[in-house]
């Protein structure tokens, strides 16, 4: 083994060269022990590896550089080396050089390019450059590092949370985002700390789980040419490049590699909270991008194999994705490394699930075929350390693979983009729904039921990052992305949204008042259907981003949440809180079941029954309805019933409500209020003594059954 030196800084120069021993295999990355550090890397086709040890992530020079030797500090395909007394926050990178340096090959073997550790727990990209990346020449003063990590760490018996799909109410939010606003009066805007801070209102507010837009270490300098020119970034982190570090940028002290504690703090205090982690993972793609992209790491130890290419042309990187490349997860050492990974966040992190972005990417072949059988995806549905894990996929890729219903496995989730689409046609005044509406309110039994699915495996959503927020959708016709820096060309054009009669921003109060009505109204019909309700951070406070339906790149107060909403639109946070708590009190809304509206034993009325105008005279082949209403019959001992009515057409209705034995109705919510009237606590509703109800536009009424 040949240890080499370079031009050392005088802090280098103060460094002493570690002893070396074989090292092993097992486990991949870099791990800490009491008598060293053991360094293993994986790459089929290298001929020259080379390790680089600095003293700190700023350092000009490494203070060591190791060459491994192919006989003894290879077994298999890994590299591996063993340091003796190295310590814990010794930075480092690898070289690698071998055959087909001629792009058409499917290498990109470059033997001045600094590879990243891809299992590295603690990363700095604070001298990142991407542009000398993707150039030819030695990056290493502009190359991101990886750290060396004791992950020791006191958990105080916390385990992952065990929360049964069906009571699950999820919350999408950005670490970022949702406390770097100066309103949030957090003391690390933008950081797992300063989420922390905002605990107390994500308990009060009800929800379940927080569902996390990636967290783990992506390239921030990853957008477009012209959006960089404008001092953009990538801001939503769906541009991975170390699967098994969290993000630097969210740390509070990156440079000294507490990465994994700061998120571990995080998922402690949330669990002791009550509430679970679900963290959203991009394994369909990473931060190389296309042909032309940046070599980080997969690129240089052997993308031939981690990414699809083309069978005639190897230089051309299939792109199911939309960004350049897509990971060949059906490989077998690349599932592998996806598994491990996961595992890794359960077992080490405590993460309570994971939503997986552009899915079905990752059910293609390694020819691009799409597999019925899908290797990765069983193995992750299969996997014992992940068996209590929450898996949610968005079904669909960018090159048209649309699986919403047909996902491959059983325990998986679904975004279900179906329900979205219906539930916002809906609300908007469409007509002719009805039957459609019912089905998605009920769990879309047609997408899951023939599969031996369940309700729990439609993840609910109206609105999401990737899109208008909630009062953006009720303020715009049409997309208004010109600050992306790409004319306007980037987001969906089709919002299926309706800005109530003015386009953006209005002083007219008729128009405000029904925007936060309509607003009120996807609420209520969210929280009230069958399956698991995922909400938009923000969204309560009628968070807005102007019109921009795709803020991936904007890292400012058009994507950050202000907390001085809270304050304004204190009213529509309190019919939020109030709303999820309805919820969590009615069991009949959380059934893990498909509603069937048949009578179960023991009871006196069917679990559900649907009605019109008039009772049990739905409207459902009338082209011109919009309104359905329905009774949903208490599961458990003394739980009331609910009757509920949608009325979102322009006109006042009177609606006929249905007869109780030893019960009265008693008004619960009417969209159409004005807070506190919009939502009345249980301790404050009153009997309601009339055999009908005059249902105003555009309004969600709720009744609950009281003894008399």
């Amino acid at each position: 083994m040949r240890i080499s030196s370079c031009l050392h800084t005088k802090e280098d120069n103060m460094q002493q060269q570690y002893l070396l021993k074989h090292g092993k295999p097992y486990p991949s990355g870099s791990k800490y022990g009491a008598k060293g550090v053991n360094f293993s890397i994986f790459s089929r086709h290298a001929e020259v590896v080379e390790l680089l040890l600095f003293s700190s992530a700023e350092s000009d020079t490494p203070f060591q550089v190791i060459t491994l030797n192919k006989d003894i500090n290879r077994t298999f395909f890994s590299w591996h080396v063993y340091v003796s007394k190295l310590p814990v926050g010794t930075w480092y990178t690898w070289l690698m050089d071998g055959p087909g340096q001629a792009r058409d090959s499917g290498f990109r073997f470059e033997k001045d390019k600094h590879l990243l550790d891809p299992w590295a727990h603690a990363v700095s990209d604070k001298h990142w450059d991407r542009e000398a990346a993707c150039k030819p020449g030695d990056n290493g003063m502009t190359a991101m590092r990886a750290m060396v990590t004791d992950d020791h760490y006191d958990w105080e018996g916390d385990t992952p949370l065990a929360i049964r799909s069906e009571k699950a109410i999820v919350y999408e939010l950005h670490v970022g985002g949702f406390t770097r606003h100066s309103s949030s009066k957090v003391s690390h805007p933008g950081t797992f700390s300063g989420l922390i801070e905002k605990i107390p209102y994500l308990k009060e507010l009800g929800i379940s789980h927080i569902e996390l837009l990636p967290i783990m270490a992506f390239d921030e300098q990853d957008v477009p040419n012209k959006t960089a020119e404008m001092g953009l970034k990538n801001y939503w982190g769906y541009s991975t490049h170390s699967f098994f570090s969290p993000h630097p940028g969210y740390c509070v002290t990156p440079e000294q590699g507490t990465h994994v504690q700061e998120f571990r703090d995080l998922v402690k205090a949330l669990h002791q909270a009550g509430i679970g982690v679900i963290m959203d993972v991009v394994f369909n793609h990473t931060a190389e991008a296309g042909a032309n992209g940046p070599v980080i790491n997969f690129r240089g130890i052997g993308g031939k194999s981690f990414y699809h290419v083309d069978k005639e042309d190897k230089s051309i990187l299939r792109d199911y994705t939309g960004c350049g490349n897509t990971v060949n997860a059906n490989h077998p050492l690349v599932a592998r490394f996806i598994i491990s990974c996961l595992e890794y966040w359960v077992r080490e992190m405590h993460v309570d699930g994971f939503r997986f972005d552009l899915a079905s990417a990752m059910a293609r072949g390694e020819n691009g075929e799409v597999l019925q059988d899908p290797p990765v995806l069983w193995g992750i549905e299969l996997s014992e350390q992940l068996i209590k894990t929450k898996l949610i996929a968005e079904a669909w890729d960018a090159a048209g693979l649309y699986q919403v219903g047909s996902f491959p496995g059983y325990r998986w989730a679904e975004w279900n983009g179906r329900y979205r689409d219906i539930i916002r046609q809906f609300v908007r005044g469409d007509k002719g729904l009805l039957s459609e509406l019912a089905t998605r309110i009920s769990g879309s039994s047609d997408l899951y039921q023939p599969q031996g699915r369940l309700p729990i495996n439609s993840v609910n959503f109206v609105t999401c990052h990737d899109g208008f927020t909630l009062y953006d959708l009720f303020s715009y016709n049409q997309k208004h992305n010109e600050a992306n820096g790409e004319d306007n060309r980037d987001g969906c054009s089709n919002n299926l949204s309706y800005n109530c009669g003015v386009e953006g921003d209005t002083q007219e109060v008729a128009i405000i008042n029904l925007r936060k009505q309509q607003a009120k109204n996807v609420f209520a019909i969210l929280l009230l259907s069958q399956g698991v309700p995922m909400l938009l951070a923000g969204d309560e406070l009628l968070h807005t981003q102007r019109g921009n339906n795709n803020c991936y790149c904007q890292d400012n107060d058009l994507s950050w949440i202000n907390w001085d909403l809270a304050q304004k639109n204190a009213d529509t946070l309190r019919f939020v809180q109030q709303m999820i708590a309805l919820r969590k009190r009615h069991p009949s809304i959380m059934r893990r079941r498909f509603l069937t509206g048949e009578i179960s034993p023991g009871k006196k009325l069917p679990d559900v029954s649907w009605h019109g105008v008039e009772i049990n005279k739905p409207l459902w082949t009338e082209p011109d309805a919009r309104l359905l209403a329905f009774t949903l019959t208490g599961t458990e001992h003394e739980e009331a019933d609910l009757h509920i009515i949608m009325n979102m057409s322009d006109d006042i209705m009177t609606i006929e409500l249905p007869m109780m034995s030893g019960k009265k109705w008693c008004l619960a919510l009417n969209t159409s209020q004005l807070s506190p009237n919009d939502i009345i606590e249980p301790k404050d509703q009153q009997p309601y003594n009339e055999a009908t109800y005059t249902a105003h536009q555009k309004s969600v009424i709720i009744f609950e059954s009281r003894t008399v």
